[in-house]
């Protein structure tokens, strides 16, 4: 084993101790410009990235940050900017929870990441589509995909509207909502 494996295998155990504590409510609101909607969240299945998600959260890291990346019939995604495209600073990445047996489905929630698979932190994206391209089908790096770690439950509506805002390019960014749609809170529901 080497020293990442040992450092994932801390986290992950980290994460586990602090699910005992945190997941006594498994769903979220989210607060926009657009609307709300809820997220049920789904622990048993991506322990880690639901417990890194809860964390922020927690902090309120989501409050002011915008829906940065919109693709029509793909995608919403955010998490990470603020409305001048200011990338708040993250923790550090979690391991890809991906093969966990759920899908990239129409309003699945899953952690963005850059090409290298456990890079994920803070941002995530909700499916507009059945992107099933975007599941894991192996352990190479390729074929890893996206760790689905929750599904829309209420509001679907709201997520389907901003998946339709025009959008453009800003900078080096594509596919960035030409009016700012921002994240004014994600707050943990009460499980009842």
């Amino acid at each position: 084993m080497n020293i990442r494996q040992l450092i994932y295998c801390f986290i992950a155990l980290l994460f586990a101790f602090n699910s005992i504590v945190s997941f006594a409510a498994t769903k979220v609101e989210f607060k926009t410009t657009e609307g709300d909607f809820i997220v049920e969240l789904y622990p048993e299945k991506a322990p880690i990235t639901v417990a890194n998600f809860l964390q922020y959260v927690k902090e309120d890291f989501y409050k002011k940050t915008i829906f940065h990346r919109v693709i029509n019939d793909f995608m919403i995604q955010g998490g990470g900017f603020e409305r001048d495209l200011y990338e708040k600073p993250t923790r550090g990445p979690i391991k890809n929870e991906s093969n966990n047996g759920l899908k990239n489905k129409i309003g699945s929630i899953a952690m963005a990441r850059t090409a290298d698979p456990n890079s994920a932190t803070a941002q995530f994206y909700i499916n507009l589509n059945n992107n099933a391209f975007l599941d894991y089908t192996g352990p190479e790096p390729e074929r890893v995909g996206y760790c689905v770690f929750g599904q829309v439950i209420s509001g679907m509506d709201v997520v389907k509207k901003i998946g339709i805002i025009p959008t453009g390019q800003i900078s080096r960014f594509s596919d960035v909502p030409t009016k700012a749609i921002k994240i004014n809170s994600v707050k943990l529901l009460d499980k009842k």
